[in-house]
């Protein structure tokens, strides 16, 4: 086990699955705790969008605090992160079902894909740790395309809540920093499915 992440660079992508933002942003603490260089990363909807799980500002205040880093929020300015080689790997976290589709339908029209797409030149490691409402239904598919790419690693999932969403899931935050110690070895965590 990676006692700390000393000189890695992750970038931390968070898409619109705003409910899980109170239990994902800790884990960024946690890993610059360890020594990580987090590079911040929000789609449109997670960086603009004020919902009833928070305001948008009081996120990027609080994330831009943790990482000492400008939150990168264009595409723009998240189609450098490649060819500069600014992440040793990434995590989309929380990775809504509308980001998950657009990786496995090669769609980069938002900051988060386009981070993605840019990380994934130099044959990094991109972590997803889903959280949509329609995994066990029309996201399955894409689900399936993604857990068939090279360099592709998911934090462990589950049912979000199967008798009143019985089609959700959800990752566990929890396995955030170890999806990433095997990912950086090129390695699945298991069991995948909790």
């Amino acid at each position: 086990m990676i006692l700390n992440f000393d000189g890695i660079k992750i970038g931390f992508v968070l898409t619109g699955s705003f409910c899980t933002f109170s239990k994902t942003i800790p884990k960024i603490k946690e890993l610059v705790k360890k020594g990580a260089n987090v590079l911040p990363i929000m789609s449109y909807n997670a960086y603009n969008q004020d919902t009833k799980f928070g305001k948008a500002k009081d996120f990027i205040d609080e994330i831009e605090e943790i990482t000492e880093n400008e939150i990168i929020h264009t595409i723009q300015d998240a189609e450098p992160i490649g060819p500069k080689k600014l992440t040793d790997i990434m995590i989309v976290a929380p990775a809504s079902g509308n980001t998950m589709a657009k990786l496995a339908n090669d769609i980069i029209d938002t900051p988060a894909t386009m981070a993605a797409k840019s990380h994934l030149r130099n044959e990094n490691s991109l972590v997803i740790a889903p959280s949509t409402n329609n995994g066990l239904s029309g996201n399955a598919e894409n689900i399936g395309k993604l857990l068939n790419r090279k360099n592709y690693y998911f934090v462990p999932f589950r049912q979000d809540n199967p008798i009143t969403k019985p089609r959700s899931i959800v990752f566990d935050p929890e396995y955030i920093c170890k999806t990433i110690e095997y990912a950086l070895k090129g390695e699945q965590i298991q069991p995948m499915l909790l």
